[in-house]
């Protein structure tokens, strides 16, 4: 089993690992189908709430079970949008290297630039196709290679 040094990053045997956050459960489970189809290992949340609990920044203490390799994350969600989650995993020293993708079926101009001016690797729109799964793998191997 390969892992990388840095913290937050982690490659499991050939699967990268990556978090994918929507409150939606259709379109969760559509990523993670679309994401498991391309030989990724997946773990969902259903909010920003979930996602810091499993990288181990919530309230709640918790051992993070492996390392992530992207988080990819619907920016429109309840009590913490996409947004507040990726600013809250950048201020993190362990994980403010893990890429983050925001996506969102919105395509509002100032949204994605402000997302991608403060963190985000990429701005996707939603449906999700396979292409744009195919361009993750990019983020993910640029950052892996770092360490």
């Amino acid at each position: 089993m390969g892992s990388s040094s840095a913290a937050g990053l982690s490659k499991e045997g050939d699967k990268f690992h990556i978090l994918a956050v929507d409150d939606n459960i259709v379109e969760r489970l559509f990523v993670e189908k679309l994401l498991k189809g391309s030989a990724y290992k997946v773990t969902t949340a259903d909010n920003g709430f979930r996602a810091l609990e499993y990288l181990g920044l919530g309230d709640e203490p918790h051992m993070q079970i492996s390392k992530i390799s992207l988080v990819i994350t619907d920016y429109c969600m309840p009590g913490m949008t996409g947004y507040e989650l990726m600013k809250k995993i950048k201020e993190s020293p362990d994980l403010k290297d893990i890429p983050i993708v925001i996506m969102s079926s919105e395509n509002i101009p100032t949204r994605i630039e402000k997302c991608l001016e403060e963190g985000a690797e990429e701005f996707m729109l939603k449906p999700l196709q396979q292409s744009d799964v195919k361009r993750l793998r990019c983020h993910v191997m640029k950052i892996n290679q770092l360490f």
